[in-house]
C-alpha cells in the first residue's frame, strides 16, 4: 500500500471543470491579408522599359546605333518629359538601354543601308563633278548661242536651245540620283512645279507685261541669265548640304537631350542657307552680266532659296512640305496673268487691280519675287522645326 506523498507516486493530474471545453492550439495569424471578393491587386510595372521594348521591337532590331532609336522614338512622339515615366532622364538614356537589351545577333546593318556622311573622298569627288555638269551645260549651251549668234537662223538656234536644255535636265537628275541632294524614292513629285517656275523666270516677265498691254499678241523674248545662275548654283547647294548634314550628324552624336540638339541644329541650318546664299548671289551676277542683261532679279535670287530649302527637306525625307511650297508659288505666278486676262470680261474689272498695284509698285519681277520669296520664308520657317527633330537625321 502506498502513500500518497510516496515520491515514487505521480501526481494526479488536477481535474478539469466538466463545463470547460478544450480550447485548441493558439493559431499564428497569416502576414498577408485575404483580399476581398471583387478586388483587384494594385500592380504598377516592375519593368516599364520592357513593355516599350516589345511594343517597338522592329525599331529596335533594325537600329544599328542608340541614336536612331532615339529618333525613332521621338518619331513616334516621345519627348525627354516622356522618357521620365520610363525611369530614364531623357529619351537618349532610354535609347541607350534599349539597344543595350537587344541581342548582338539582331545589331548588324543591313546590306542596303546607305553609308552615314564621312569622309569619303572618291564618293565627295563624285557627286561634285555631277553638281558641276548642270551649270556646265548651260555655260556651253550659253556659249554656242553668243557664238554662233547671226550666223545660225532661229530654228537651228532653237535646235541648240532644246538640246542644251536636254543635257542640263538629265545632268540635274544625276546629280539629284546621288550625294547630299539625293532624295528618297518617291521624292520626286515636285519636279512639275521647279519647270514651271523655271521657265517663269525666263519667260514669265515679258508674258506678263504683254497680258498687261492687251496681249499676248506674238513671241516673247526670254531671259537666260537666272537659268544659268541657277544651274551653276547646283554644286554650292549641294556643298551647303552636304557640310549641313555632317554637322548635324556630330551634333547629334553629342548631344543628351533632344531640346538641345534641337537648340544647335537651328544655327547650322541658318547658316548652311547664308553660306549658299552667299554663293547664289555672285553666280546670278555673273550670269547676268555674262548674258548683257539688266541686273540680278530678286525672284532669282528667291526662287534659289527655295529649291535650296525645299531639296534639303526631301533629301531629310520630307519633301511634302517642299512640294506644297513650290505648288503655292507656282499658284501665285499663274495667278497673276489669270487675274489680268479675266478682268476683261465686263464686271470682272476689279481682279486685276492687285497685280496692278503689284507690278506699279516693283515692276513685272515683283510677282515672282512675291511668291518664291513669301513660299522660300514659310519653308525656312518650317524647316527650322522639322530639321532640328533627330528624326530627320536618320534618314539620310
Amino acid at each position: 500500500m502506498t502513500r500518497p506523498d510516496d515520491p515514487a507516486t505521480p501526481a494526479a493530474a488536477p481535474e478539469r471543470p466538466a463545463s470547460a471545453p478544450e480550447r485548441p492550439a493558439e493559431i499564428r495569424p497569416r502576414t498577408t491579408a485575404r483580399r476581398a471578393p471583387g478586388a483587384t491587386a494594385r500592380r504598377g510595372p516592375a519593368d516599364p522599359v520592357k513593355s516599350l521594348l516589345h511594343h517597338h521591337r522592329d525599331l529596335c532590331e533594325r537600329a544599328v546605333d542608340p541614336l536612331e532609336i532615339a529618333a525613332g522614338l521621338e518619331a513616334h512622339g516621345l519627348t525627354d518629359r516622356t522618357a521620365a515615366r520610363y525611369r530614364h532622364r531623357d529619351v537618349f538614356a532610354l535609347a541607350e538601354e534599349l539597344y543595350a537589351r537587344m541581342p548582338p545577333r539582331t545589331r548588324e546593318p543591313a546590306a542596303g543601308r546607305p553609308p552615314g556622311p564621312g569622309p569619303d573622298t572618291d564618293a565627295r569627288a563624285a557627286w561634285t563633278l555631277l553638281a558641276l555638269l548642270p551649270g556646265a551645260a548651260c555655260l556651253a549651251t550659253a556659249g554656242v548661242l553668243r557664238v554662233t549668234e547671226g550666223v545660225l537662223g532661229d530654228g537651228t538656234r532653237a535646235l541648240v536651245t532644246v538640246v542644251g536644255a536636254v543635257l542640263a535636265c538629265l545632268a540635274l537628275r544625276a546629280c539629284l540620283g546621288r550625294g547630299p541632294l539625293r532624295a528618297p524614292e518617291g521624292a520626286g513629285r515636285a519636279g512639275m512645279y521647279g519647270c514651271w517656275l523655271l521657265s517663269y523666270a525666263v519667260y514669265g516677265e515679258e508674258l506678263l507685261a504683254q497680258v498687261m498691254t492687251g496681249g499676248p499678241d506674238g513671241p516673247w523674248d526670254g531671259t537666260p541669265a537666272p537659268l544659268l545662275g541657277l544651274a551653276a548654283a547646283v554644286a554650292p547647294a549641294a556643298w551647303c548640304a552636304h557640310l549641313f548634314t555632317v554637322h548635324a550628324h556630330r551634333k547629334l552624336a553629342g548631344s543628351r537631350a533632344l531640346e538641345e540638339f534641337g537648340a544647335g541644329v537651328r544655327p547650322l541650318l541658318l547658316a548652311a542657307v547664308t553660306l549658299f546664299l552667299g554663293a547664289l548671289l555672285p553666280l546670278l551676277y555673273l550670269a547676268d552680266l555674262g548674258l548683257g542683261g539688266g541686273g540680278t532679279p530678286v525672284a532669282a535670287v528667291a526662287l534659289g532659296v527655295l529649291f535650296f530649302v525645299a531639296r534639303l527637306l526631301a533629301a531629310h525625307g520630307l519633301p511634302e512640305p517642299g512640294t506644297v511650297a513650290l505648288a503655292a508659288a507656282c499658284a501665285v505666278e499663274a495667278g497673276a496673268p489669270a487675274l489680268v486676262l479675266s478682268a476683261r470680261l465686263p464686271g470682272l474689272e476689279p481682279l486685276a487691280r492687285p497685280v496692278n498695284a503689284l507690278v506699279s509698285a516693283g515692276g513685272t519681277g515683283a510677282v515672282s519675287a512675291l511668291a518664291c520669296g513669301g513660299a522660300a520664308v514659310g519653308l525656312l520657317l518650317h524647316a527650322a522645326f522639322a530639321l532640328s527633330r533627330a528624326s530627320a537625321h536618320t534618314r539620310t
